[in-house]
């Protein structure tokens, strides 16, 4: 059985670095990242998101986009 590097597969499945591919592909890995983030740390503490809307200035259709 053949092994493959993951810098090898990434530049096969998704693009190799530098190409406007991998570049939509990462930019949406990294907001998907932070959306995850904000959204486990609402959690944390309890708070809905309109609460979560309300402390930070955004409406609760923008914070649910997260």
């Amino acid at each position: 059985m053949k092994t493959h590097s993951l810098n090898k597969v990434q530049d096969e499945l998704i693009g190799k670095v530098g190409t406007p591919e991998r570049d939509v592909f990462e930019y949406e890995l990294q907001i998907d990242i932070i959306g995850q983030a904000i959204k486990h740390a609402r959690q944390q503490r309890h708070l809905t998101q309109e609460e979560l809307g309300k402390l930070v200035g955004a409406q609760k259709s923008q914070i649910s986009k997260l």
